[in-house]
């Protein structure tokens, strides 16, 4: 069962066994491509190719015939029955969409699902403001193992930034630490710097001002640097394993 298919609801939550009960460690949006390793009753253990994620998803909303040509550049993105209609599902950022028809200020995805082309670039399209990206999901929930506009957790707030620009990037702080290959050590920060601590990630979006999915604070939040870190070392006891750049 190596084939390759396509999400194809909003998004759902990925399991590390295949229950509800089990621990959420991850999410997968609209149009995100997936391998299937094994199917276990209804429930499927897959891989999304975009990070080489392993987990378990329900067996269903999922195809294989899907050529995404556009995705949603708002936080949020309103799906429409048909141009004027509202319904209430909404599309995350980042979700890849196979536009088939255009109607004035809309493009239709599927049979009754219409959505905004103010929501939507090209898949092509590049942000290299990654401020611009972060800034979107400001004062979002704080969710572990969320990624969207319904709550996200720090590693998810990173990896978004480098999934949207079509480049692969781990989804877990562990694995972010070790992916990201240069390492600074400073006492003044800059902007684009990558802080990471066991556990948690954040972003300077200037040399004094950082930007993160915190815990403790249950949302996205802007803080200062320098007392962030102070806050994080008295708090959980966790100093600064590495500092990297985003590229940008």
């Amino acid at each position: 069962m190596q084939n390759n298919f396509y999400f194809i609801k909003n998004f759902t939550n990925i399991y590390r066994k295949p229950s509800k009960l089990s621990e959420v460690t991850s999410q997968i949006i609209y149009g995100q491509k997936f391998k299937i390793l094994l199917k276990k009753k209804n429930w499927i253990k897959i891989k999304t190719l975009s990070d080489n994620y392993v987990g378990y998803i329900k067996n269903s909303y999922y195809k294989q015939k899907f050529t995404p040509n556009y995705k949603v550049n708002s936080l949020k993105a309103n799906i429409f029955k048909r141009p004027g209609i509202k319904t209430k599902i909404w599309f995350t950022f980042g979700s890849r969409l196979a536009v088939i028809e255009e109607n004035g200020n809309y493009v239709k995805i599927e049979n009754n699902k219409w959505i905004k082309k103010i929501d939507i670039k090209k898949i092509s399209y590049k942000e290299k403001s990654f401020v611009k990206i972060f800034k979107k999901f400001l004062n979002v929930k704080y969710i572990w193992g969320g990624k969207t506009f319904n709550g996200i957790d720090c590693s998810a707030l990173l990896q978004t930034y480098f999934n949207y620009n079509n480049l692969f990037y781990p989804r877990d702080t562990k694995d972010q630490i070790n992916y990201s290959k240069i390492s600074f050590k400073r006492n003044k920060f800059q902007k684009g710097d990558i802080i990471f601590w066991k556990g948690h990630v954040a972003m300077c979006l200037n040399s004094k001002q950082l930007i993160h999915a915190y815990g403790p604070k249950k949302k996205v939040i802007i803080m200062p640097i320098l007392k962030t870190v102070s806050l994080i070392q008295r708090t959980a006891k966790l100093k600064i394993k590495k500092i990297s750049k985003i590229k940008y």
